[in-house]
């Protein structure tokens, strides 16, 4: 014990080495984590010794507030504590998902407690939680063990330390980006993590978010984006005044209904070079890459992220113009309107739909598709029918049923965004199909083997789902075209290398129609995607459909398409002459009404009658969630006692699993 405390009180008393050495072993162990191996942290301190350097002097001037502490060597350790934090739960994470940690994460925290039984067995669970409770023990003995300071803490040379920390950080790091030894822009953000280090790499997703304002924002530059007198004489948009040609010429009455249907996590399985399959995973989707318009689309996610991929499509924006690991859905789009494909096709008389097959609050899309323009969005908690595969999702082919309820809910055209989840990770390590139709008959180890082989087994299933649609639309009275592509890589750990792509951001699309739409293939950006069919089917509408189809030509084109986004979402709107002209919609969940008939009681139990009820409504009383057996679509039962003279007032909700309410019958 006297030489502990010895030991302690030469650590107090050399704080600045030992805060630089615990900032190394931390930065260390930070790497080791990302990396998921101690050695390629090492190789990455011999290759990239600056870098690791700016990582350690960034980790050291946090902990280096500890100084102000008496508890010194206490709050050192809660300081790291926190840097070690990172390192791990982004350890955790790239064992999950491609895509690192980021204080973007944060933000969803909700949605990955909701999914976390996905990802992790119980077993997982209960030991995640017995660390917690270890840790906190932790800290509690730590707190009573280590000495103060002796006598009072030196402020001034304290701040003067840490002061001096700090700038030798700042200025490593700036140094490092003017030097360009750091990046300051990550088109991959598990590239950025790799090549510019965790520590750093968490820092930017921080202070980096929204688009970034141009350096000569004014109305002349927004202006100057379309030719002269290409929006009108007064050079700015009008939602349905600049449509109007369109409206005349193109109405909905001549044109198709349009679906697109984004497949999670959906590729070619055998564009992997090291897998080898017993059958063909995708037979009907590589039928259709023959037929059909096709090509290569360029998205803005690997392994997660699809809810970004959605965006660029619905809106034409470009995903990567904001902050590392941003997602609009999370940040301005649950505050703001913006122009979107919905409000676009509203001026031509369409019908908007949204569905997905999880659930409806993920990624705040109950609001989002609000300020998107959607008219209705059916999500899990308003379908029946459910089949789950092995690891949870929900599977796909009840999105079929889903598509034909929506398209028969108006009697005009229809847009409908279909979001499906089938394929969706975590893929196990392990067996998990004991009879799979598809058998992975090559593969470097037992744990991709059996990854890859739940993962073509998925895929396979969603297929012979886009095989029943496309034979339903088939026969269905009005035209439709269907635009189906995969909506990012899988989580897989796949690499450049291990692609015959040799690119990570690479899916593919089809063009499929039941009116016979002429063959015509091509490589797309996913924001590109919507305005390129457009233009096939002689619409125009929306300012950002116009920019699209005249200016991808532009050799400035990107950076135009970046001011014009800047202006939509964060400037003054001197595209629309400075103000917003969208409202948000007033959106429905569920295309199917949910209604209640009659309330009756029997014996002492009491029942709600009524049409469309799933596995997700609750009966409610004035606002609080009843305990509800679902019986049916058309009856639910009470299981709780409620005033006989309330009994008039119950109501019936949808209700998520981390019981956020969706909608209520009036």
């Amino acid at each position: 014990m006297k030489k502990l405390k010895e030991i302690f009180s030469k650590v107090n008393r050399n704080s600045v080495l030992m805060l630089f050495i615990t900032a190394l072993v931390l930065d260390l162990i930070i790497e080791a984590l990302g990396r998921l191996s101690p050695i390629a942290a090492v190789i990455f301190i011999f290759e990239h010794p600056l870098v690791f350097f700016c990582n350690t002097m960034l980790i050291m001037a946090v902990i280096s507030l500890s100084m102000f502490f008496r508890r010194r060597i206490f709050a050192a350790c809660m300081l790291s504590s926190l840097w070690l934090a990172i390192g791990i739960i982004n350890g955790v994470i790239l064992i999950n998902r491609m895509t690192p940690f980021n204080v973007k994460d944060l933000a969803t925290l909700s949605e990955a407690q909701s999914i976390m039984t996905n990802y992790f067995s119980v077993k997982s669970l209960i030991m995640i939680g017995a660390g917690a409770v270890v840790f906190v023990l932790a800290i509690i003995i730590l707190f009573r063990k280590t000495p103060k300071l002796e006598g009072k803490v030196d402020f001034r040379k304290a701040a003067a330390s840490v002061v001096v920390i700090i700038l030798v950080a700042a200025v490593s790091i700036t140094g490092g980006m003017k030097l360009g030894v750091l990046d300051t822009f990550f088109p991959n953000l598990a590239y950025a993590y790799r090549d510019n280090g965790v520590a750093y790499s968490f820092m930017i997703t921080w202070v980096k978010t929204g688009i970034d304002k141009p350096k000569d924002y004014s109305k002349e530059l927004i202006e100057s984006c379309f030719d002269e007198g290409e929006l009108g004489d007064d050079g700015i948009y009008t939602p349905g005044k600049d449509d109007k040609t369109a409206s005349e010429e193109a109405s909905a009455e001549d044109k198709p209904n349009i679906i697109f249907l984004q497949l999670e996590s959906f590729i070619d399985p055998t564009l992997t070079k090291e897998i080898e399959y017993s059958r063909d995973p995708i037979p009907y989707f590589r039928k259709l890459l023959k037929e059909c318009s096709s090509g290569y689309l360029t998205v803005p996610a690997v392994g997660a992220g699809t809810a970004n991929v959605e965006f660029e499509a619905i809106t034409g924006i470009s995903a990567r113009f904001f902050g590392p690991g941003e997602y609009p859905y999370k940040s301005v789009l649950t505050e703001k309107t913006c122009e979107s494909v919905p409000y676009d096709l509203k001026q031509l008389g369409y019908s908007s739909h949204a569905i997905h097959n999880h659930r409806g609050a993920f990624y705040n899309r109950n609001t989002v598709f609000r300020n998107l323009g959607f008219d209705t969005f059916t999500c899990l908690e308003y379908m029946n029918n459910v089949v789950k595969t092995p690891k949870n999702w929900a599977k796909d082919a009840l999105l079929t049923e889903n598509i034909l309820d929506a398209l028969n809910s108006t009697k005009g055209k229809d847009y409908i965004y279909t979001i499906s989840v089938q394929g969706h990770g975590k893929y196990p390590t392990e067996e998990v199909i004991t009879d799979p139709v598809i058998q992975v008959t090559k593969a470097p180890d037992e744990e991709k083997k059996w990854g890859y082989e739940y993962y073509a087994n998925q895929i396979y299933e969603m297929d012979c789902f886009l095989k029943e649609l496309t034979e339903t639309l088939e026969e269905y009275d009005e035209d439709i075209v269907l635009v189906v592509y995969g909506d990012h890589l899988p989580a897989l750990d796949m690499t450049e290398e291990e692609l015959k792509t040799g690119d990570l951001y690479k899916t593919q699309y089809i063009i499929w129609s039941n009116f016979g739409m002429q063959k015509q293939d091509e490589d797309v950006a996913t924001y590109e995607i919507t305005s390129h069919l457009f233009e096939r089917l002689g619409i125009s509408a929306g300012m950002m459909t116009k920019f699209h189809q005249n200016h991808e030509d532009d050799k400035d084109y990107k950076a135009k398409l970046e001011a014009l986004s800047y202006d939509m979402l964060y400037g003054k709107y001197y595209i629309y002459g400075g103000s917003n002209p969208y409202e948000a919609s007033d959106m429905r969940m569920g295309v199917k009404e949910i209604k209640i008939d009659k309330i009756v009681k029997i014996g002492d139990k009491y029942y709600i009658k009524g049409e469309n009820f799933t596995e997700y409504s609750k009966i409610s009383l004035e606002g609080k969630v009843l305990k509800t057996v679902y019986l049916g679509p058309e009856i639910l039962a009470l299981n709780e006692e409620v005033d006989p003279k309330d009994a008039s007032k119950m109501k019936v909700s949808q209700v998520e699993k981390n019981k956020e309410i969706l909608s209520t019958t009036e």
